[in-house]
């Protein structure tokens, strides 16, 4: 299994008390696959149901932000690649 990856961005470099704070997450794995599943029923005289599919995400990936000052950083945005996140400096 390959390590996940990750890069992050703040939108800036020093922040005064009460400044908001923006956060950019890159992140990938690149042996993380969705995979579909196709179920078709069929009985003993031939009929078949129409399809049904289901997906999943094997290796799904998770994101946990912290900072050592116990700052609550907040998820505006997740495309599954790159997140966003907010925080009161």
């Amino acid at each position: 299994m390959a390590a996940p990856t990750v890069t992050v961005a703040l939108n800036a470099t020093v922040y005064a008390p009460g400044d908001d704070m923006r956060m950019t997450v890159t992140y990938s794995d690149a042996d993380t696959r969705p995979v579909t599943v196709t179920v078709v029923v069929t009985d003993v005289r031939g009929h078949s149901s129409a399809p049904a599919q289901v997906t999943a995400v094997i290796d799904p990936l998770t994101l946990t932000v912290a900072d050592d000052s116990g700052r609550v950083w907040t998820k505006l945005s997740d495309t599954g690649a790159v997140a966003d996140y907010r925080a009161v400096a």
